[in-house]
């Protein structure tokens, strides 16, 4: 039997297992228990302190580096158990992707996490809806992917996310952790509050954008698995039963780089 949760502080055992595999995720109670039974503070805990490992090696230029602690990163049991408890937390959980699963239970949840692996990895297709544009009578297409998709995607952004914030501008704010608009609003007041402040703001949108994004510029740029920010891209939709390619593109506000034209 794994034993999952401690009160002492010291790191689970995840290694001393004999039962079988295949055994142990048929095992519902054994499931449910496990799952409830982790600490979610040290989860919390050892997957920031990888992140701040990723970001100081980011910082010290040390690519080979930052490409050992990411895959160490994606391969953690707590990374993949924070995961879980991401995409089954949040205001998408209930919405099932194109194999119509959810993980409702706690035995479903804890045996994502055991299942969770990069090994022979293939994204499902995602499922096309189309919801409507505030104020206008336009229809944004929407890619919804498989919960196990999803999983993989917030696994892989975790490892991700610590390149981006050290090395992106220090003054954007758009899908930025801990940022908001309140942040944004703030350095407008300081760079407008001067003598010499500019007159004039120009405002500008890029059409498309986030639709018509080179999948080939994101493999070379994009410091992550390459196969699997692959299968992330090139997954394609179903729309009304038929499967389309996803070519260019990825959409706005994914979990990751999750291609969705």
């Amino acid at each position: 039997m794994v034993f999952l949760g401690r009160t002492d502080g010291k790191p689970m055992n995840f290694s001393n297992s004999t039962t079988d595999k295949t055994e142990r995720l048929k095992d519902r109670n054994t499931l449910t228990d496990q799952w409830k039974s982790i600490d979610w503070t040290l989860v919390q805990t050892h997957v920031n302190r990888l992140q701040t490992r990723i970001a100081k090696a980011t910082v010290k230029g040390d690519k080979n580096k930052v490409k050992r602690l990411q895959y160490l990163l994606t391969h953690s049991f707590y990374a993949k158990a924070y995961a879980v408890k991401k995409v089954t937390s949040n205001k998408g959980k209930n919405t099932s992707g194109v194999d119509k699963k959810l993980w409702s239970t706690s035995a479903s949840k804890m045996k994502a996490v055991l299942a969770l692996t990069d090994k022979h990895y293939r994204a499902k297709p995602l499922r096309r809806v189309f919801i409507e544009k505030k104020g206008k009578n336009k229809k944004r297409p929407l890619g919804i992917p498989t919960m196990y998709d999803r999983a993989m995607q917030t696994l892989y952004a975790l490892a991700l996310e610590p390149v981006t914030e050290t090395t992106g501008d220090h003054i954007s704010f758009g899908f930025r952790k801990g940022r908001s608009a309140k942040d944004a609003c703030e350095q407008i007041f300081c760079v407008l509050a001067r003598k010499c402040s500019p007159t004039w703001i120009l405002e500008g949108d890029i059409k498309g954008c986030f639709d018509n994004i080179n999948h080939g510029w994101l493999q070379e740029n994009i410091p992550m698995d390459k196969r699997i920010m692959k299968q992330f891209l090139k997954s394609g939709f179903i729309y009304e039963g038929n499967l389309f390619p996803t070519d260019t593109g990825s959409p706005q506000g994914g979990l990751c780089l999750y291609g969705g034209n």
